[in-house]
């Protein structure tokens, strides 16, 4: 029986000297190499701004072995100035798989566009690898210098800092509760329709900037939101408007993928939440230059004297100009009104008001022209008016004086009918009519 054990040992041990080898890694944490996981890849390299060399390798790979003195080498000649790592994808193939690998060795270059990194082709050389990470680094920085200022997740090019990398920590500060609109696309980093949608995502934000928000979030690392939002596919779009509270107020984006189909998609979202602009009453200086400065044209009118149209009369007409600054509240001017001869100065540069009560210019301050409506003062003759202006159309004069004039400071109209001036009583208990007689 001793002797049967001892030989089941021993043919143990030939065994276990002949078995395969645990798969174990390339690089040692003394190659400036730094080795990659499921557990740091995020927080490491996605979440950095930094630009990362990433190469995803089996152990067992002869490429992957032949590859090793020159990785290294481009390692330490790139140490502070970009991070390079490896994965072990044989052992980590969820995340090889994450990024769309399917040979070994690949090497990925994580730049500006984190979410979808560029494949390095090139030469398996130490000098080749530091160059194509070099030349990502130099790409980063002229997009910063050239007004990009911030690091992106989606898309390329010069648009690809308009969109707003979105995560679960984040989501919720710069998303709900704002005063913005937003679109925000859920993606994987391995979906093939996102990276088609991500240049024209891209191109579509920088269009939007300044209007309408364009967001990316990774459905894959920030789960929780993606969740909340009921995100089952990639990619999946929501609009989530201006001071939303939750997820019940997002609605999915149904229109097209192209650049030019989701800033018209957008656009017409904008329109419908920009607010009506002020009609304001012009009786100073800062209630001009609210009214009508900073904006592309401004729409000012003169209305009748109290004395002359009562209140009710007063409110039709502003009522008639409140629906027209609704109607054309995507143009961004400005409107202001002001009472007949309250602003002569302002009447005198715009040419109106010689000719009655109400009256119309449209005015552009930063060229110093205008144009008066020669049609009736009613909702289709302004709205005529405003349509010609619209299309560049109708005839245009230089503000006199080119430049802009003095405003008088007058008191508001307080809502109500005017009230004639009392007349001057006349004391008559002195006057002799006889003697008014004898002067007769």
């Amino acid at each position: 029986m001793d002797k049967f054990k001892f030989f089941v040992a021993i043919f143990l041990l030939a065994a276990a000297a002949t078995a395969p080898k645990p798969a174990s890694a390339l690089y040692s944490p003394s190659d400036d190499v730094v080795e990659l996981t499921p557990s740091n890849f995020d927080r490491l390299v996605t979440q950095d701004d930094a630009i990362w060399v990433v190469e995803f390798f089996a152990p067992w790979c002869g490429h992957c072995k032949s590859l090793v003195p020159e990785y290294k080498k481009a390692a330490k000649a790139l140490k502070g100035v970009v991070k390079v790592g490896s994965v072990n994808a044989d052992e980590h193939r969820s995340l090889g798989g994450q990024y769309g690998v399917q040979g070994f060795p690949t090497i990925k270059i994580f730049g500006t566009n984190k979410r979808s990194p560029t494949s390095y082709n090139g030469q398996r050389t130490a000098k080749a690898i530091a160059e194509a990470a070099l030349a990502e680094a130099k790409k980063k920085v002229q997009e910063v210098l050239g007004g990009g200022g911030g690091s992106s997740n989606s898309g390329s090019g010069s648009g690809a800092d308009a969109v707003i990398e979105l995560t679960d920590d984040n989501f919720d500060k710069l998303v709900l509760n704002s005063d913005d609109i937003w679109l925000v696309e859920f993606f994987a980093p391995w979906c093939g329709h996102c990276k088609n949608l991500a240049p024209e995502w891209a191109k579509a934000a920088r269009e939007l900037k300044g209007k309408v928000k364009l967001g990316a979030l990774d459905a894959t690392v920030h789960q929780s939101k993606a969740s909340e939002y009921g995100i089952r596919g990639y990619p999946t779009i929501k609009f989530i408007p201006a001071g939303s509270k939750s997820s019940s107020d997002a609605t999915e984006y149904d229109g097209g993928r192209t650049a030019s189909d989701i800033v018209s998609w957008a656009l017409d979202k904008h329109t419908d939440s920009v607010p009506a602009p002020e009609l304001l009453e012009i009786v100073d200086e800062d209630t001009f230059d609210k009214a009508c400065e900073g904006k592309p044209l401004c729409v000012v009118s003169v209305l009748p004297h109290i004395l002359d149209c009562d209140a009710k009369c007063r409110n039709k007409f502003l009522v008639t100009l409140r629906e027209l600054g609704e109607k054309y509240k995507q143009k961004l001017w400005g409107w202001g009104w002001a009472e007949g001869g309250a602003q002569s100065n302002l009447e005198e540069s715009l040419e109106i008001g010689g000719f009655g009560y109400p009256a119309m210019a449209v005015v552009n301050f930063k060229k110093m022209k205008f144009s008066v409506l020669k049609g009736s003062f009613s909702k289709d003759g302004i709205n005529e008016f405003l349509r010609d202006i619209s299309y560049g159309r109708g005839h245009t004069a230089p503000v006199r004086g080119a430049k802009k004039p003095a405003i008088n400071t007058v008191k508001p109209w307080d809502g109500k009918d005017g009230q004639p001036p009392a007349e001057e009583e006349i004391d008559l208990s002195d006057v002799d009519l006889d003697d008014v007689k004898d002067e007769l």
